[in-house]
């Protein structure tokens, strides 16, 4: 029997589990992140979905990954510093495992800014919805769609962005309002960022927003049904009003950022 899994968009009613596997549609870049995948496994890396095979139906076959990923409404533990330091912890972790992967023999899916590509394979969408806790720890990224060559800097601005949420107060609606700065500092703490990252933590995180919301732009203008209904109720508006947002507030970004 095949049970829906919820969360994303690209994919949205696309993934289903079918006992202890999950089946997904293959991509572009389907043999890339699988050969990532093969990767983690050979190094020991606990913390992603292993690949199993192509099923009768042209879909990958990954193991499932049991426990819990944030999703509407969020859940008072999943809000917490203890989560947040958690995926710090578990990102780290997972740039140390894929290091030395031979990055350049694949074809990949969307390329993120040259700025930001240093050798290192990018999760590059460590989205609420993309990480699996268990007991409130972060243990795994699953969703290895938009993988590919990038850098730490990129993987921890994509996330900051989305944990600590990096946006205006007045759109954020949970108990993460009024406390950007205090979880943009933690964040980059936890997982160690470098004196040189940090220091460009801020520019990547805005940079960041403006690819992924011109990923979504681009879902929409083409016809993604999920894409174009994200885009289109509510989302550019969010966009506009983060991308200002980001411009208005880059020193205080800058200056929490500080030893």
């Amino acid at each position: 029997m095949e049970t829906p899994l919820l969360g994303g968009t690209a994919n949205r009613g696309l993934v289903v589990r079918v006992r202890n596997t999950v089946r997904r549609p293959l991509r572009v870049s389907s043999t890339a992140t699988h050969a990532v995948l093969r990767y983690l496994e050979d190094v020991g890396f606990a913390g992603a979905p292993r690949f199993l095979d192509i099923d009768d139906q042209g879909r990958e076959v990954l193991t499932y990954v049991p426990g819990e990923t944030v999703t509407p409404p969020y859940p008072d533990w999943s809000m917490t510093d203890a989560a947040l330091d958690s995926v710090a912890l578990l990102l780290r972790e997972y740039h140390a495992a894929v290091a030395g992967f031979p990055v350049d023999d694949f074809e990949w899916a969307e390329p993120v800014p040259a700025a930001y590509v240093d050798g290192t394979v990018s999760h590059n969408d460590p989205n609420l919805d993309n990480i699996v806790f268990r007991d409130g720890v972060a243990v795994a990224l699953i969703d290895f769609d938009l993988a590919g060559p990038g850098s730490a800097l990129w993987d921890v601005a994509a996330a900051i962005r989305l944990w600590a949420p990096l946006r205006p107060d007045d759109d954020i609606h949970d108990v993460r309002r009024g406390r950007v700065l205090s979880r943009l500092r933690r964040f980059a703490d936890t997982y160690g960022l470098s004196e040189a990252d940090r220091a460009r933590l801020v520019a990547a995180t805005a940079d960041n927003h403006v690819w992924c919301m011109d990923y979504v732009r681009r879902g929409s203008e083409t016809g993604h049904p999920w894409f174009h209904q994200r885009w289109t109720t509510g989302e550019a508006a969010l966009t506009a009003r983060t991308n200002a947002w980001f411009t208005q507030h880059s020193q205080a970004l800058q200056d929490a950022l500080l030893h």
